[in-house]
């Protein structure tokens, strides 16, 4: 990017006169400022040549900003042969000012490839009313016996309404013993097309195609829901359960095919338009094709296209007129255990005779590699792309892409080289069920953008908890009705609990006033992002920033809420969102360190000092720590009191954690490791009651644990009618936590 700090008044006048300028107001105290500068980045190294991309301190250009009618920060504004044509206030995400500077300069029209995801598609017998598909996710939502609930029913109508054409029900498993989850749908059983009819006429109703996705998990089963141990071709351990299964015997792997026929003959009864039959993931039929896994002697481990070919007999004998499509892996991602191209390129010639009219192209295997399975964000996106233009290679059949598809940019990329002719949206609608709509509107800066993280979605359903989302907690519930009784409501802390009070409150009609003591909203969801591998988190805060400014009557910034704050606003309704504050713990000879907090290392508020860098408490945070350091090249330990290291991470961002970490030769991590003393020559720590010294460190960072913020003197609590206290200023937890707190409250009130 060029120089534009030391250009005149003038000078500055001249620059936006000619062109297409986008000109960023900012300062270096500014944190949203220091967020939004990679983007801004971005745009000058994407529009080179284009378009100018100028960041100005407004402390240097006062006059120019006095001018334009500057009165916050940040401030981008769109200029073209010196009209201005849009202004944005605030953090804004790399796909708003992009998007803006392409309408701009004219690049949207018919022509560009994401427009056409918006038209009817065409599929075998099948009208699409878009080309965006609803990929299957389990949801535990429902009860055992596969009995369907209202949160079912709401959970799909949302993600029908105006969603994508075609809606790819949570798993079916043909026989009870192939079933991974306790609540999960069921086909098997006599009442299961009386319930899967309630889906399927939701889905109807909101006239988008119902499919219904065919399963047997294998070696995946749970043996914890069947109560039986689980069953593969041959003998092998899931290393995802630990399990390890028994080998199928020739009449269950008979009862198993008839069970394809009959789930496909309940589809047909209960109404659905099409099925998918998983041919990939490590799963059943996978595992039958792979000859890493499958070493049997009779005909199905001589021909391992044998299993597969009868259970498309068998489907297509169960139902005859319905279209059907393959689900599969373009890659494991597991050279030990995944199914290798020379045996999966034999199944999708197969595939490609049998009558299917599309394969859904996915990645990773539910047993041997869960991170790409499910898509984890800190993945590279190299593999995926090149999965995919070998699958295309290899078959003439229509492609649908699932796995973090959720920006636009990487959309329009797997268009532009032709990798895909539809795109599945998991989490992305789960995380707004509106976001293809908001797409085609061009309503950018509305979006929750799903992150990736899993730790709204897949870490609840593994400890036995629904699906749910750090962003949405409105997933599978009623919408919130207007209020008969409007409050005028006070929210203390701009953090991730009292944005979600002010926009859930605000929807509801009240009249909603956010006081927050920074300079910019977010609380400490504004630094979770800076952790490697998280930064697809960063639109999803911009969203909930934007989302509060827009439907709270005031924000506030810079200012903490106070007794003279109260008696201005004079709230019906006090919601006290301060959020938590780090621990100190109490280690004789700490205050003599250079001391910083784990808010202060990600906020940038202190520079590291180093060679040698202590990270007490290696939990979420300071695991998150000690690898961003590591990546520095710093000498780092953490310590930890407890077992285990990175303690409350989802378990996939634990692992991946920690394997990265092991590559790095910097950083060491102590378990059960207490510090005891500080001195000016070293430090005392003790290990399983063994007391080490250790040399000093040039810089100290506490991550030991969160507490509470103060909560609100005696005189704001007599100063309002009614006080509420959310979010971590009521029980730290974590950001899932937060936002639900003020969706619950706005169900209160």
């Amino acid at each position: 990017m060029e120089d534009y700090q030391h250009q005149s008044f003038r000078e500055l006048e001249a620059w936006v006169k000619s062109g297409v300028t986008l000109v960023d107001f900012e300062s270096p105290w500014c944190s949203p400022c220091r967020d939004q500068k990679p983007i801004i980045d971005t745009l000058a190294r994407r529009f080179k040549g284009e378009a100018r991309i100028i960041e100005l301190n407004i402390d240097d250009h006062r006059q120019f900003a006095i001018q334009l009618g500057i009165t916050s920060i940040p401030t981008l504004i769109i200029f073209k042969n010196g009209r201005e044509l849009q202004r944005f206030v605030g953090l804004q995400p790399a796909e708003v000012l992009s998007r803006a500077i392409e309408n701009v300069l004219g690049k949207h029209n018919k022509e560009v490839p994401m427009e056409a995801m918006f038209q009817p598609y065409r599929l075998a017998n099948l009208d699409l009313t878009n080309r965006f598909v609803f990929p299957p996710i389990k949801t535990g939502y429902g009860m055992p016996g596969g009995i369907v609930t209202d949160r079912q029913l709401i959970y799909y109508r949302q993600i029908a309404r105006n969603g994508p054409a075609a809606i790819i029900l949570e798993p079916v498993s043909v026989t009870p013993e192939g079933r991974e989850h306790p609540k999960q749908l069921c086909v098997h059983l006599p009442e299961s097309v009386a319930e899967l009819k309630k889906i399927v006429n939701v889905i109807h109703e909101e006239k988008r195609l119902a499919c219904l996705h065919l399963n047997h998990a294998g070696a995946a089963a749970n043996p914890m829901v069947t109560g039986t141990a689980s069953k593969a071709p041959s003998v092998v351990k899931c290393l995802t359960s630990g399990k390890e299964s028994e080998p199928l015997s020739g009449e269950e792997i008979g009862t198993i095919i008839a069970g394809y026929t009959f789930a496909a003959r309940k589809a047909k009864e209960a109404g659905f338009d099409l099925l998918e039959i998983q041919g990939g993931h490590g799963y059943l039929i996978s595992q039958f094709l792979n000859r890493k896994i499958n070493k049997r002697s009779d005909r199905f481990g001589e021909d391992r296209l044998a299993f597969a070919k009868e259970v498309f007999s068998a489907v297509k004998k169960g139902a005859p007129d319905l279209p059907f499509m393959i689900r599969i892996s373009g890659n494991e991602m597991s050279p030990e255990f995944g199914i290798d191209r020379e045996d999966l390129l034999p199944f999708i010639q197969m595939v490609e005779q049998s009558g299917a009219v599309a394969i859904h192209v996915g990645m990773g295997s539910s047993c041997f590699s869960p991170p790409w399975y499910f898509h984890h964000s800190s993945l590279p996106e190299k593999p995926q792309m090149d999965a995919l233009a070998w699958v295309r290679g290899q078959t003439n059949l229509p492609l649908i892409v699932t796995g973090r598809m959720g920006r636009i940019h990487k959309i329009e990329m797997i268009l532009q080289k032709n990798l895909a002719d539809l795109v599945g949206l998991g989490r992305p609608l789960i995380s707004d069920p509106d976001l293809i709509e908001k797409w085609q509107t061009r309503q950018y800066d509305e979006v929750r953008y799903c992150g990736y993280c899993l730790q709204g979605c897949l870490h609840r359903l593994k400890n036995g908890e629904p699906l749910g989302c750090n962003l949405n907690p409105a997933i599978g519930k009623p919408a919130l009705e207007p209020t008969p009784n409007p409050l005028k409501i006070l929210v203390a802390g701009g953090g991730p609990s009292g944005m979600s009070a002010a926009v859930y409150l605000g929807q509801r009609g009240h009249r909603v006033t956010v006081a927050e003591k920074e300079n910019h909203l977010g609380g400490q969801f504004s630094l979770a992002w800076q952790a490697p591998g998280k930064q697809s988190m960063r639109e999803g805060l911009y969203a909930l920033n934007y989302c509060t400014r827009t439907t709270a009557e005031s924000v506030i910034m810079g200012r903490k809420v106070d007794v003279d704050l109260v008696q201005e606003v004079q709230p019906d309704l006090l919601v006290w969102a301060t959020g938590a504050v780090q621990n100190f713990p109490d280690i004789e000879g700490l205050q003599d360190q250079y001391v910083m907090t784990s808010v202060e290392y990600f906020g940038g508020e202190k520079e590291v000092k180093g060679p040698r860098i202590l990270v007490i408490g290696a939990g979420r945070s300071g695991l998150e720590i000690a690898e961003k350091l590591g990546l520095q090249s710093f000498d780092v330990l953490a310590t930890k009191r407890t077992d285990p290291i990175g303690s409350m991470m989802e378990m996939i961002t634990r692992k991946l954690t920690l394997m990265r970490i092991e590559q790095m030769s910097t950083v060491t991590l102590m378990a059960h490791t207490t510090v005891k003393t500080f001195w000016a020559d070293g430090v005392e720590v003790e290990q399983d009651g063994e007391k080490k010294r250790l040399a000093p460190f040039q810089t100290v960072i506490l991550a030991s644990g969160m507490h509470a913020a103060p909560g609100p003197g005696k005189d704001i609590q007599m100063a309002v009618p009614k006080l509420e206290i959310i979010g971590d200023a009521n029980e730290v937890q974590d950001i899932f936590s937060a936002v639900h707190a003020g969706y619950e409250l706005a169900q209160r009130y």
